[in-house]
């Protein structure tokens, strides 16, 4: 089974218009609102080629019924642990909970840990998450920023996925070609990383493998 975690949920509001004109009133001929946080953006994409998975986290008021509705209506699963208090508030029992439900995963489960992480959450959670569920052969898969990703690779995740300008800001270099992006995708197998993805937008994405083999 695959389990997502996504601990900064949010509504996205979609909108576009023909033409902007300033110092104009400007009306929009297009609006779409969206559940959204990494995590589950992953969970729907899974459902879209066919794969479950349960999304995991917090939510909390109308933006959590949202999420739950939308996400429900694509057919996906979701096991949220609701917050009475906001999302200023994650309290430690909640937390607790969340741990709780992680706890249940199986040899062969698949968890992926994707975006950012609210002041709420002590920033390291990642890292907890990870040591909590070491030895027990579940593929971790982490979608996230410069020292949130880097400080899991201890860990040995299954996968990583930074994109090129993530992984040039981690190494404080440019990155020039696709020998450049190969280059420190294998450093960062080096750090602890078994698989590493590097997205490039348009350009598409490299995959590092823990074999050796690279794919574009």
């Amino acid at each position: 089974m695959i389990y997502t975690v996504t601990f900064n949920p949010a509504i996205d509001y979609i909108v576009r218009m023909p033409e902007f004109i300033a110092g104009a009133t400007n009306r929009v001929n297009y609006e779409q609102v969206l559940g959204g946080g990494k995590g589950i953006n992953v969970s729907i994409v899974l459902k879209n080629l066919g794969i479950d998975s349960t999304a995991l986290g917090f939510i909390s008021g109308f933006t959590g019924k949202e999420i739950i509705r939308q996400l429900h209506s694509f057919g996906c699963k979701s096991d949220f642990i609701e917050l009475p208090n906001g999302f200023s508030d994650i309290p430690a029992n909640a937390i607790e909970e969340l741990f709780a439900k992680l706890d249940k995963l199986t040899a062969g489960d698949t968890l992926v840990l994707a975006g950012s992480i609210p002041k709420t959450l002590p920033d390291d959670i990642y890292e907890k998450i990870m040591a909590r569920l070491e030895n027990r052969n579940i593929n971790i898969v982490v979608d996230a920023t410069k020292n949130l990703l880097l400080n899991v690779l201890k860990y040995h995740p299954f996968l990583i996925k930074p994109n090129n300008h993530e992984l040039a800001e981690m190494f404080n270099v440019t990155l020039t070609c696709n020998d450049d992006i190969i280059t420190y995708a294998k450093k960062l197998q080096d750090m602890g990383a078994k698989n590493v993805l590097v997205s490039m937008g348009k350009d598409g994405a490299i995959l590092v493998a823990e074999d050796g083999s690279i794919t574009y």
